[in-house]
């Protein structure tokens, strides 16, 4: 695929402290970034961000992975840590009840952690064998979730390969009572989102570098597979307008329709994770390498 233009002018603070402060991010076609929005950085001293996932107040709860950590980000306080150790948590989602939901893949398993931050295993195995490592999660409108289940192989492992045939996307019912596979054919699913409507499931493969489109059915499995544009993605988020937003190279923006509308560049070699945070929802949060930055955005998310 060859991209578009950059529809984003970005202006760095000299090189010796790159990004240190903020870039200039200003859009000259799409309209979804608000007008002379500035990407800004809100912290840089990490080892790997990744999972950022927003509350019903707006706060963004995100994780340093190779540090063991789970952070919380508010607009009025900043950054504080949330809980450490955390699992090795990775992606993160908040369920209906306010709990949030972890992608803890030190012992391959999906977390739900409560307001007092008790651990719940919800799940850990699948026909007997553990689970590669849970990586990306989300959480349909019945409180159902789906999540993707690729093989990274990680340096706190005492394994070396997986129990797992294949690489899959899996779905718990409502009642976390079942778990089944939904997705079988990727080489290594990771990025998912949900539409708004809950009817549209948007999951990449980065195993091929092609992102794809599900209808969602009654019982949680999935229509056949449409190709949404020809691109991975580590993270994904959704906004309003139904524009789904791809990690890696920066945040590529892609309209409901899979044509691509934006490019957001961060500076950073690369780009793992996005969602929308603040009072309103209108503050892109972006997590890449070591730091974690926001862009005011003219478009909302669809979380809360």
């Amino acid at each position: 695929m060859i991209l578009m233009t950059l529809n984003l002018k970005i202006t760095f603070i000299p090189l010796v402290a790159l990004l240190m402060s903020s870039a200039a991010c200003q859009s000259q076609h799409s309209d979804i970034i608000a007008e002379g929005a500035e990407l800004v950085l809100v912290a840089d001293d990490y080892t790997f961000t990744e999972g950022p996932a927003v509350d019903a107040e707006g706060n963004v709860f995100f994780t340093d992975q190779p540090n063991n950590r789970i952070l919380k980000w508010s607009p009025d306080e900043g950054v504080s840590v949330f809980m450490q150790p955390s699992g090795r948590a990775n992606g993160l989602y908040f369920d209906h009840e306010g709990n949030l939901l972890a992608c803890a893949d030190e012992k391959f398993q999906l977390w739900r952690i409560d307001s007092d931050k008790n651990v719940t295993v919800l799940w850990e195995q699948f026909e007997g064998l553990d689970l590669n490592g849970p990586n990306d999660l989300w959480v349909d409108p019945n409180g159902g979730i789906y999540f993707t289940d690729p093989y990274y192989q990680r340096p706190y492992w005492e394994r070396s390969e997986s129990a797992m045939k294949k690489e899959q996307v899996y779905y718990i019912s409502p009642d976390m009572g079942n778990i089944k596979v939904v997705i079988d054919d990727f080489a290594r699913p990771n990025g998912i989102i949900g539409s708004a409507d809950g009817k549209t499931l948007f999951v990449s493969d980065r195993g091929n570098n092609k992102t794809y489109s599900y209808e969602i059915l009654e019982d949680g499995m999935l229509s056949e597979g449409t190709l949404f544009c020809e691109l991975g993605s580590d993270g994904m988020t959704i906004d309003n307008q139904g524009n789904v937003y791809l990690t890696g190279d920066g945040v590529t923006v892609f309209d409901k329709n899979g044509k691509q509308i934006e490019h957001i560049p961060t500076g950073k070699k690369w780009t793992a994770n996005v969602t929308f945070g603040g009072p309103n929802q209108d503050l892109l949060f972006i997590t890449a390498m070591d730091s974690v930055f926001t862009l005011q955005m003219n478009v909302k998310g669809v979380r809360n």
